[in-house]
């Protein structure tokens, strides 16, 4: 078993998305006076969400291909058997 470090990595993304979106939106909006009254915490918390995602995709797409038996060698692909 090889180990895929997209995984964690989507993980810990996905992680630190959720609680910048969760004190994005629990946090008044006069805390945001000096962002120009942009809510960044948000904004970034759903770009964490989305890269995190993204990687947990991408590692799961890639155990599934794995766990499909495909063999791979001179002459193409085929099913393993």
């Amino acid at each position: 078993m090889k180990f895929d470090l997209r995984l964690p990595i989507g993980f810990l993304f996905s992680l630190f998305g959720g609680i910048l979106v969760v004190t994005g939106f629990l946090t008044p909006p006069e805390a945001y006076a000096q962002s120009l009254g942009l809510n960044v915490n948000l904004y970034w918390g759903v770009v964490l969400c989305a890269f995190g995602g993204i990687m947990l995709g991408f590692a799961l797409r890639h155990q599934g291909v794995r766990g499909r038996g495909v063999v791979r060698g001179k002459g193409g692909s085929r099913e393993a058997s």
